[in-house]
């Protein structure tokens, strides 16, 4: 009865996944942007398949949710690691979006036909731990003695539990400001002095950065994306937690406190300057706000780490990159780490496991992971890439992907930066998304986050139940 209560839940929370992701990162978690391109399964049996390949290595599935330069860049990776040993071959396979992919994992996890690999993206987290169809990568970690201590502890943290690293990080990226200089230029504002760090900052410099014509607004000082996690990050950055139990990290969550003094703090910062007209509402569509800073509609605006890169070399304008802002009544803490992250499967052979730990192992290498940064915009899981020739290289050209590893790296660890654990994420993201389209709609601020708030609880109640 619980197996089948977990995959009612874990059904609804595909639907709420697919009514909500604009960007599967960042998908920020964004910020991956894949398309919804269906492909085919693999429908070979064990029996089918022989666990040896011709060239007598062990073959282990590796199935992701990259697509475009994302898709390249670790098929290549993939490839160097098939010929730069003779034991295993891993075998990538697109599977769509995050949310196609976790559909079509949950008809297959815990049996033999399940692939060695799946990456998922930060929010199903809970939901990966608690379905019982992966191994820890703990495990491996213990057996072997694997120095962690090489990889990026701001990362590290989101996939812990209970001193447990459950999966291995792979695309990570957190929120960023980017903003126009000539824009601030223009406004007789310095881009360099620093940018607006502290709400009260991003208010006077947006009243500056603001243009009118007649009744129209033809550039807004400031934006935020209509979409739940920079919500979460602009609580976190505070301090303040999404949900009670430390953050579900202590103990299952059993409530929603997003609704606390830190959310409403953003969702006021929201209302007051929509009402003064400097703030920009695009939507939920991350490509129509990135059009609507690359067009100069708006000066300032929140984006992921990962867009960086290509929002420099498209805007016909200088580009500034600075930290998310904060209250000036809360001290800056940091963020929480997005994106995605490689879990292995349990239920499977041994050897196809040890292939796919082998594989982690070496996704992880300073080589391996400056490649992927600079292909990408995600971050490198192993801080030494930073040191290699072609980062650095790269750095040169793009100054302002350092500002975003030095925002990862500043980052205090604590219950709020290491991110909230809860099953019905996608739906609470859902009811945030909500309760910031009231608010610019005219909604109280205050009653918008306690209406979220309240359905959030609903959802996470039924899941509590259902896991009991």
């Amino acid at each position: 009865m619980k197996k089948l209560l977990l995959l009612l839940v874990a059904i609804s929370m595909i639907m709420f996944i697919t009514a909500c992701s604009n960007e599967a990162d960042g998908q920020e978690s964004d910020e991956n942007t894949n398309t919804t391109e269906e492909t085919t399964e693999n429908t070979e049996t064990e029996e089918e398949t022989p666990e040896k390949a011709t060239n007598d290595k062990v073959e282990a599935v590796f199935w992701h949710a990259m697509s475009g330069e994302g898709q390249e860049s670790i098929e290549a990776i993939v490839d160097n690691f098939n010929q730069s040993q003779d034991e295993y071959t891993i075998i990538p396979e697109f599977q769509g979006s995050y949310e196609e992919a976790l559909t079509k994992y949950r008809s297959v996890g815990g049996t033999a036909d399940a692939p060695a690999i799946i990456q998922t993206f930060e929010v199903g987290t809970k939901y990966m731990i608690d379905s019982g169809f992966i191994e820890p990568v703990q495990s491996f970690i213990d057996e072997e003695g694997y120095d962690v201590s090489q990889l990026e502890e701001n990362i590290l943290n989101y996939y812990t539990v209970d001193d447990q690293l459950y999966s291995m990080p792979f695309n990570s990226s957190t929120p960023v400001m980017l903003y126009n200089k000539d824009a601030f230029k223009e406004a007789g504002l310095d881009p360099e002095n620093p940018p607006p760090q502290t709400f009260e900052e991003i208010k006077e410099a947006a009243e500056k950065l603001t243009v009118k014509n007649g009744d129209n607004t033809e550039r807004y000082g400031f934006s935020i994306l209509n979409y739940g996690w920079f919500i979460e990050e602009l609580i976190a950055t505070q301090g303040g937690l999404y949900v009670n139990n430390d953050n579900g990290r202590s103990d299952s969550a059993t409530e929603a406190v997003f609704n606390g003094e830190e959310g409403l703090r953003i969702f006021e910062l929201m209302d007051e300057m929509n009402k003064a007209g400097t703030y920009g509402n695009f939507g939920s569509n991350w490509d129509d706000i990135r059009a609507a800073f690359q067009t100069e509609n708006t000066a300032m605006y929140l984006d992921s780490s990962a867009g960086v890169t290509t929002t420099v070399e498209n805007a016909p304008f200088e580009v500034g990159v600075a930290y998310i802002p904060y209250s000036e009544e809360a001290e800056r803490n940091g963020v929480i780490i997005g994106g995605a992250s490689l879990w292995m499967s349990n239920g499977i052979e041994e050897e196809k496991q040890k292939a796919a730990w082998e594989f982690m192992k070496y996704l992880q290498s300073p080589e391996s992971q400056a490649k992927w940064h600079i292909e990408t915009g995600y971050f490198a899981i192993n801080p030494a890439a930073y040191e290699e020739d072609i980062v650095k290289d790269k750095w040169k050209e793009y100054p302002q992907l350092k500002v975003t590893v030095d925002q990862l790296q500043e980052t205090k660890p604590s219950f709020a930066t290491q991110g909230a654990l809860i099953s019905v994420f996608p739906e609470a993201r859902q009811q945030v998304v909500t309760a910031m389209e009231n608010v610019l709609q005219g909604t109280d601020p205050k009653e918008a986050l306690d209406k979220a708030a309240e359905e959030t609880n609903r959802v996470i109640e039924q899941a509590n139940r259902a896991n009991q």
